[in-house]
């Protein structure tokens, strides 16, 4: 049998056309696993350690393999070489088992093995299979893809000319990573689109910035984590200790959508810095018996501000890991939709003489024991996802009236309250903004009437950036946290009145006790 080193990483739910060669697993850097593999299958054949003693069925099956391995060579209409014979079997045996584990050629786990030194560019998209059809999950901020405009669940029917159609996510990967500063054209088709969309897309080295944070509102942080790379903890405390020294936080939304994951040992250091104490992951594997149990790391999570944490179907691996993490401890709400679903750990090893095997090993379990495999993350809140324009427009608009607004109302003599009333009245320099903003929407509106030319395709294909102050998830999530302090507030005074209840009926019940019950000493002198 084939010794693993012990060290795990979360391989993923996708492939990444990167700057960092082939990413496996959510986007990020991976972890190969240098086992002397050849020596080991040397030792397997040599011991017939390959089979299991005994089995005679195993035998068979060999044989039979065997036979209609050599009738193809012998009598199939081209010759055919043996090594695309015996890959192609390899390659379909894996593809039996499930999406993550994978043959890798020569080329791909060559590529996989370079050091991320930024000599090969890519897209910055991450990829899957849906309903086998090659599918965008996620393109990554300010990279050649989303620049040109790709979205999730956006289909790649073809790389180059070439049909995707029966292609594995290793060889589309292969494909659509190359040189810096070189073209591949994709064939896009979006639900909606009134035909398939040609996208030239122009090859980069791709350096993502993994946190992204800003203030909302006084007391509110947002914190975006888009990716698990080897920095993803540190750039994350940094991020939120900023928030925390400039506007001590009374509440952080912490936004894991679209983030497909990516290193282990990552989402425990996250994990860590919301969580004091505790197992975070464990994973077990074949054998039900070996259990490998992640835990935090003490005296470094935050705990004098709530935590929202926003999910969605692309959140994914070790992104589900944290929040299931956060989730079973009580450390934050969950909003969002289900996650992705992929609790599953892949390790890659070397194959002789050149190749290599990318193989599922273990599942992984959050710290209440859930499997997140298929099932993924539930949110404690469902949100549906708007779009902010279109919300802005459905917005009711109307003008307020109040007591204020009666003809001869009682005036509020409250400092606060005659400020605000000169306030009411407009300023010069409003005014004439509000007139330029006018000028300037109207000649915008002509101009799209006379542009005749451009299509909603054209329009979908722009790039979409996140704003998390109009974004109707990060609103609903800080309106949780509103709550959440809202009623934490309250239920003090109220709990300290439960407490003083309960304290004077002991009080009462202790001293009915020790008073003597005259009627029935009287009943005993009569006796």
């Amino acid at each position: 049998m084939i010794q693993f080193l012990k060290k795990l990483s979360v391989l993923g739910i996708v492939f990444t056309v990167s700057g960092f060669g082939i990413a496996v697993g959510q986007s990020l850097t991976h972890q190969v696993h240098v086992a002397a593999a050849e020596t080991q299958f040397a030792k397997a054949e040599g011991k017939g350690e390959v089979l299991a003693k005994g089995s005679q069925e195993n035998y068979e099956y060999l044989e039979l393999f065997n036979r209609v391995l050599q009738f193809v060579k012998a009598n199939y209409v081209d010759d055919v070489k043996m090594k695309t014979l015996i890959e192609g079997a390899i390659k379909g045996m894996l593809e039996t088992l499930d999406p993550h584990s994978n043959f890798l050629s020569a080329e791909v786990f060559k590529d996989m093995q370079i050091d991320t030194s930024g000599k090969f560019g890519g897209l910055g998209i991450e990829i899957g299979m849906k309903d086998n059809i090659l599918t965008i999950l996620a393109p990554i901020e300010d990279t050649p893809a989303w620049r040109a405009g790709l979205k999730p669940n956006d289909r790649i029917v073809k790389i180059n000319s070439e049909s995707t159609k029966g292609m594995t996510l290793v060889e589309a990967v292969s494909k659509m990573r190359g040189k810096p500063k070189t073209e591949v054209n994709l064939s896009i088709y979006r639900e909606g689109f009134e035909k398939i969309k040609d996208v030239k897309i122009v090859r980069d080295v791709i350096k993502i910035q993994a946190v992204k944070n800003e203030r909302l509102e006084p007391g509110f942080g947002y914190v975006r984590l888009t990716t698990f790379n080897e920095n993803a903890a540190s750039d994350l405390k940094k991020a939120i200790d900023a928030m925390h020294k400039k506007d001590k936080l009374r509440g952080l939304v912490f936004d894991l959508r679209m983030n497909p994951g990516g290193l282990l040992d990552q989402a425990v250091e996250v994990a860590s810095l919301f969580v004091d104490e505790g197992p975070i992951v464990s994973t077990i594997g074949r054998d039900r018996n070996q259990k490998d149990v992640k835990y935090a790391r003490k005296g470094r999570a935050y705990r004098d501000f709530p935590v929202a944490v926003l999910v969605n179907s692309s959140t994914a691996s070790a992104a589900e890991i944290v929040a299931g993490a956060l989730q079973d401890h009580h450390r934050a709400i969950i909003l969002g939709q289900p996650t992705f679903g992929k609790g599953s750990v892949q390790t890659v090893i070397p194959l002789p003489p050149d190749m290599g095997l990318k193989l599922t090993i273990a599942r992984y379990y959050t710290p209440s024991g859930r499997s997140i495999q298929e099932k993924g993350v539930s949110p404690d809140i469902l949100l549906d996802e708007y779009d902010p324009k279109l919300l802005a427009q459905a917005k009711i608009k109307m003008e307020p009236f109040r007591e204020r607004d009666l003809k001869g109302h009682m005036v509020n003599t409250d400092r606060e309250i005659r400020q605000n009333e000169a306030e009411k009245e407009f300023k010069k320099e409003e005014l004439d903004s509000l007139a330029r903003e006018l000028k300037d929407k109207k000649k915008g509106g002509d101009k799209d009437k006379s542009d005749k030319g451009s299509s909603k395709d054209d329009d979908d294909m722009q790039p979409y950036r996140l704003n998390p102050k109009e974004d109707y998830q990060v609103k609903e999530a800080v309106h949780a946290l509103k709550f959440y302090e809202i009623f934490k507030n309250n239920l003090k005074p109220i709990q300290t009145i439960h407490k003083l209840s309960s304290e004077q009926e002991q009080k009462e019940s202790s001293e009915s006790d020790s008073t003597p019950d005259k009627s029935k000493e009287k009943e005993e002198s009569d006796d």
